[in-house]
């Protein structure tokens, strides 16, 4: 057995309507894709259903680590490649896959990224290589900020070809998602010791030099002023993430205000609904 046929694309959703058709097209050389959905009440689960490789869990949100932990628990595999709904695999990056040898001395691998503005591919991103590529049995998540990372027990190594992040969903979404992100995110830089945080971590406590280091190190370092305005496009919108998280941490460390992380928008409006692993069910299957 080829090891592409021991592995099972994970997909966490939540309202991915925008994103998920492009995402399974490239996933339908596997088995079996699985899909943790949030209680999507836009077109996800219909676009899953189209899909003869797809089974789909539903689980009620309380943090990303959760969520995928919970898919690992569920996937049938040996090998799990992680992915967000965005996520495009390249075809060198499918190639790929199926050459790795069946029974492969890693028990996982890194994946580099290609960022995407509405389908362009710019020439750089920001976000560093993701181990999405991994052992089920060797593998779970931990909550990091507002995102989740994945602990490896093994020897790691990468893949040459990249996945496209290629989020298609409207700039008011991106907006609304950002007020619980820097919630988190606050919360991570108030309460990780200062030695435990990474040095862009200890940039950002200082507030003031983040947003600016980003805008210059995007448009120069980075290139992405050549990628005309997808390029300019990105620079804007990753400032201006950061400019928003310089404003919650003055709120909560200068005027005494409380961070409170509001209910994610994907549970907010169903608090009848059982929490975690008791809201776990097999909503639709092909």
């Amino acid at each position: 057995m080829a090891l592409a046929d021991k592995i099972t694309p994970l997909i966490l959703t939540y309202n991915e309507e925008p994103n998920l058709r492009r995402t399974l097209d490239r996933l339908q050389w596997a088995k079996e894709v699985l899909v943790v959905d949030s209680y999507s009440t836009d077109a996800t689960l219909s676009i899953c259903q189209s899909y003869a490789n797809v089974r789909i869990l539903q689980r009620m949100f309380d943090t990303a680590a959760a969520q995928d932990n919970f898919g690992l628990d569920n996937v049938q595999t040996e090998w799990v490649l992680s992915m967000d709904a965005d996520y495009v695999l390249s075809e060198e990056l499918i190639r790929e896959l199926h050459e790795l040898p069946d029974n492969p001395p890693m028990y996982g691998y890194f994946i580099p990224f290609r960022y995407c503005v509405y389908g362009k591919p710019l020439r750089a991103t920001l976000l560093p290589p993701r181990c999405s590529l991994y052992r089920r049995d060797k593998a779970r998540y931990y909550d990091d900020g507002h995102t989740q990372r994945v602990r490896i027990d093994g020897v790691t190594g990468a893949l040459r070809h990249h996945i496209l992040h290629d989020d298609r969903k409207s700039l008011s979404r991106w907006l609304r998602s950002q007020d619980r992100y820097v919630d988190l995110e606050a919360r991570k830089l108030r309460d990780t010791p200062a030695n435990e945080l990474s040095f862009n971590d200890r940039i950002r406590q200082g507030k003031i030099l983040a947003p600016v280091m980003v805008f210059v190190y995007c448009l120069t370092a980075k290139g992405m002023i050549f990628d005309g305005w997808h390029g300019w496009y990105y620079t804007l919108q990753r400032t201006l993430a950061e400019i928003l998280l310089a404003l919650r941490l003055i709120e909560v460390d200068r005027f005494d205000v409380a961070s409170t992380i509001q209910p994610p928008e994907s549970t907010s409006r169903r608090s009848a609904l059982p929490k975690g692993d008791d809201a776990a069910v097999i909503s639709a299957r092909r």
